[in-house]
């Protein structure tokens, strides 16, 4: 180890070229992960919010879920009847706003049941009240978009008018900031008619799906046979992500991008060893002819790319950080404390993977150059 690290400070321009080499890597690599993260936040966070474990989508959307599925109240009564799940209508509409102040928004309706398990109250003023049917529970971003309680918003081209009651946490849908409404004011939005003058009676009474809550020992055969009964197709919440607009076709994209790095870091840390094993062939032949064993080569040559590599792992790590805290809320992006040790001790193993690819070269370096053995 000793001698390993007066190599590193001999040749500290070459290592310290390498070492940038690995950082940039490991910051870009957290970076996409930042980004990988923000996104899938920013498009399902609403949903991974619901304390739901299935959604039930009408029989025969097959994809784009949220926006084609439509149940209607017969479904909606078969399912509130079913003693092993508990269950309640979810409806999901984009729509855009503008407020008495003229503060204009874009917005997710989730249109939800005053007082059910979806209702996700008020950390801010009041929640949302069966007996105030026009009331609606705003997102912080939408606070940070300049909306306030006691605002009215009203529905572009529609001309419904919703009172502002209360605010709750971050939530966002397909990249939009969402807002909680009862299921009565979400059939007004997602049905009426622009120009049209309609009644909550007149209006269809479908909603989206349906949010279940299954206990854990519940089979899937026991909700396969509800579904069979209400004409639904229910999945996990979590398969239910990808009905969410660009879910899918974002992570694919960031996961891709994630993957060719990680296949990056390794060639060339393992090209950077290959030609530094190379270089001091001479002096590892030295080492052999004075009695070095391999085990001990081995040992100075994985000590030196850990030191390399870890070291421009920590760099990068803390690079990657600073460029979340620098971003803030203006980009999606959400590197958790979590997530950025786990990438960063896949760069740091993918690295010292590629450093392995030196090892064969280190051990079968033969001690007789010394004495004379190539000329």
């Amino acid at each position: 180890m000793f001698l390993a690290l007066l190599e590193l400070k001999a040749a500290r321009g070459r290592f310290l070229l390498m070492g940038s080499v690995v950082v940039l890597v490991a910051a870009l690599v957290g970076i996409v992960s930042g980004f990988t993260t923000g996104l899938g936040d920013d498009t399902v966070s609403a949903l991974r919010r619901l304390p739901v474990t299935h959604i039930a989508f009408a029989e025969g959307t097959k994809s784009d879920q949220f926006a084609r599925s439509l149940i209607d109240r017969r479904t909606v009564a078969g399912w509130t009847k079913e003693k092993d799940v508990e269950a309640t209508p979810l409806g999901v509409a984009i729509t855009r706003g503008t407020t008495d102040r003229e503060v204009e928004v874009d917005l997710a309706a989730f249109g939800v049941e005053p007082g059910a398990f979806t209702d996700p109250g008020a950390e801010k003023g009041h929640r949302l009240d069966a007996g105030a049917p026009n009331g609606i529970v705003v997102s912080r971003r939408l606070v940070n978009d300049g909306i306030r309680i006691g605002d009215t918003l009203t529905i572009d081209r529609l001309g419904i008018r919703l009172k502002v009651t209360g605010i709750t946490g971050h939530s966002s849908y397909g990249h939009v900031p969402v807002a909680y409404v009862t299921t009565d004011a979400w059939r007004r939005i997602r049905f009426t008619t622009p120009g049209a003058r309609t009644t909550s009676t007149d209006l269809p009474g479908q909603y989206t799906a349906m949010a279940l809550k299954a206990p854990a020992g519940l089979g899937g055969q026991t909700l396969a046979e509800a579904d069979r009964r209400h004409n639904t197709a229910t999945v996990p919440l979590q398969d239910a992500l990808a009905a969410a607009p660009g879910y899918d076709g974002e992570r694919l994209t960031m996961t891709s991008i994630q993957t060719f790095l990680f296949l990056i870091a390794p060639l060339v840390v393992g090209a950077f060893f290959a030609v530094w094993t190379v270089q001091r062939t001479p002096e590892l032949a030295l080492l052999r002819a004075m009695g070095a064993s391999r085990r001990r080569l081995l040992g100075h040559t994985l000590a030196q790319a850990a030191v390399v590599v870890a070291a421009g792992t920590v760099v990068g790590a803390a690079l990657a950080a600073a460029v979340g805290l620098l971003v803030g809320e203006q980009v999606p992006f959400s590197l958790p404390a979590a997530t950025l040790t786990t990438t960063m001790a896949a760069v740091a193993l993918v690295g010292l993977a590629g450093s392995a690819l030196t090892l064969r070269r280190v051990t079968t370096v033969d001690p007789m150059t010394m004495l004379g053995a190539a000329r």
